[in-house]
């Protein structure tokens, strides 16, 4: 290796802002309780709703509407539910549809048993498969109870953009519910909870550079809820219990503040750095699958396959050079397994796939040595008819 480490994986996990590490040790350092009622427990509880506020805009939607949770896990585990209220009404959800792409916390399903979850399928392309999910929502069981659809907005692998208002299009036309995890494009693509027709929108702290351990579930209004998934004091407007991590939202509302800016700018500018480091990648290896290029992806995210090239060897291969990349999603404990958004799409899950991800302090001197580096990596897999 020669020079310093290159960080490419911002999909995984952005680098922390400096607003957002600010905010938050600002935050550390006040005592109170943001439900206590003395003066330290409603400036605490100020700072969140400040927070609160932030995220709203963050996502088009009402402050009122955002309930703070773990992370973008939790937040899916309680959205995705049977059993909802409108208003003081149950409401029952009887099964959910989520696309064969979306991340595993939402593929497991949540509180739903795991016959009433069902798949709907992508295209080559990546794409969810709208006529598909036409034909399942139109067999639906409406007498046993309410359809969820479950599409996320940027493929956090491929980073392919979904068609979610004709995705919402159908959903409403079926009296189903639509959530979206909108956790890679949030900062990346404008967001509006009304202007995509979803219920529910899910967010990360981290993925946006605020700090870790903080998430939220954004509703479109505050009538229609899902059954709390953690009971206890009633925080959350009895949304989700537990003392609130005020630090981590406090780091959250400002990380939200710097992604909601400049959006397009930004990521024009992020898009031109991925699209040249994937043309000199064609240039020296013409043989690269780039997944999803030929659709909408956002503009920081490249996840490609070198033939004859295992993701695992492959992601070795680069974090030796210096550069840390990754083999897709970066939600099992580490380990680099088949890729169940290569298997949704038809490709030989085996071959596997690495991401690279990339953000605001991406250089350009770093993308030369990123392809530097794919250059002699894919050589090498050429001379030995395997990858080194």
């Amino acid at each position: 290796m020669s020079g310093p480490r290159i960080y490419m994986d911002w999909n995984a996990t952005a680098p922390l802002l400096a607003e957002a590490r600010e905010a938050f040790l600002s935050a550390v350092d006040r005592i109170g309780n943001p439900s206590s009622v003395h003066g330290e427990g409603r400036a605490l509880r100020a700072l969140v709703e400040s927070a609160r506020r932030d995220v709203a805009a963050l996502c088009g939607a009402q402050a009122a509407s955002v309930i703070f949770t773990s992370g973008a896990t939790e937040a899916a585990n309680m959205v995705l539910t049977p059993d909802f209220r409108m208003g003081r009404t149950p409401l029952r959800i009887a099964r959910l549809y989520a696309s064969a792409i979306e991340h595993p916390a939402v593929r497991e399903g949540g509180r739903f048993a795991r016959e009433d979850v069902c798949e709907v399928p992508v295209t080559a392309a990546g794409v969810i498969d709208c006529v598909a999910l036409q034909a399942l929502l139109a067999s639906h069981d409406r007498q046993a109870g309410l359809p969820m659809v479950a599409v996320m907005l940027a493929n956090n692998e491929t980073g392919i953009v979904q068609p979610i208002s004709e995705v919402a299009a159908i959903v409403r036309a079926h009296g189903g519910l639509l959530v979206v995890d909108v956790v890679q494009a949030a900062g990346r693509l404008p967001l509006s909870i009304e202007a995509l027709g979803a219920d529910f929108l899910i967010v990360s702290s981290h993925k946006i550079g605020g700090p870790k351990g903080a998430g939220a579930l954004v509703a479109r209004g505050e009538v229609m809820m899902p059954s709390a998934l953690i009971r206890g004091g009633g925080q959350e407007k009895g949304h989700r219990s537990g003392t609130e991590n005020a630090p981590a939202l406090v780091g959250f509302g400002a990380a939200a503040r710097a992604a909601a800016n400049n959006i397009e700018a930004r990521m024009g500018a992020i898009a031109a750095l991925r699209d040249r480091l994937e043309a000199e990648m064609q240039s020296s290896a013409p043989d690269v699958v780039i997944h999803g290029r030929d659709v909408s992806r956002i503009g920081n995210t490249s996840f490609f396959t070198l033939p004859g090239l295992k993701a695992e060897t492959g992601q070795i291969a680069f974090d030796l050079e210096g550069v840390a990349l990754s083999a897709g999603s970066a939600c099992s404990s580490g380990k680099v397994g088949q890729s169940h958004v290569l298997t949704a799409m038809g490709y030989d899950p085996r071959q596997g796939a690495l991401r690279i991800s990339i953000g605001e302090s991406t250089t350009e001197a770093e993308i030369e040595r990123c392809a530097t580096v794919f250059a002699k990596v894919a050589a090498r897999r050429r001379s030995t008819g395997q990858a080194a």
